[in-house]
């Protein structure tokens, strides 16, 4: 297995590509929202790095996902938390690891349901080959070849690292 890259140069890769990426899109107060749980970790140190005033909200799609009858009901399903309006927003969504694309396209599904965001911009730390799904984030702080069976997850939240994962594990 290859090693894994430190998540501290990622975050900074990420910080300057989304300061880049709202500039060349003249957007200037984002609302940022991490998928739980490790998009909440990455989403909170770019919030903390962007100096963004509004607060962070946080996504858990546990009953959003198209595998939920495989998956049940997981013990660390937690409520959504979006404590501000998305309508006509620019909303950051964040994730740690986007693998397959399903997370993402639950989310986006969670997300409608509070409202219609103007624009919905996607950030990973991780981008990993494999999309079942044409989902591609709009900044990631790297991309990486996977072999099959191969999973990579985010654990943290003090200090993040990345870590080899089994399986749907």
């Amino acid at each position: 297995m290859q090693e894994l890259p430190d998540v501290m140069p990622l975050m900074d890769k990420m910080t300057k590509g989304l300061k880049e990426f709202l500039a060349s899109r003249s957007i200037q107060d984002p609302i940022l929202v991490g998928i739980h749980t490790g998009g909440t970790w990455v989403a909170e140190q770019l919030h903390e790095r962007l100096s963004i005033e509004e607060p962070l909200g946080e996504l858990d799609i546990a009953f959003y996902r198209d595998d939920y009858h495989q998956r049940g009901l997981q013990p660390q399903v937690k409520p959504s938390s979006l404590p501000f309006s998305i309508d006509d927003r620019h909303v950051v969504l964040i994730d740690d690891v986007i693998m397959s694309g399903r997370t993402t396209r639950a989310a986006f599904n969670e997300l409608f349901d509070y409202g219609r965001p103007a624009s919905i911009i996607l950030v990973t730390l991780l981008s990993v080959n494999g999309r079942e799904l044409p989902i591609q984030p709009d900044v990631s702080g790297q991309t990486l070849n996977l072999k099959k069976g191969e999973r990579v997850k985010l654990s943290g939240p003090t200090p993040l690292v990345l870590k080899w994962a089994t399986e749907r594990g």
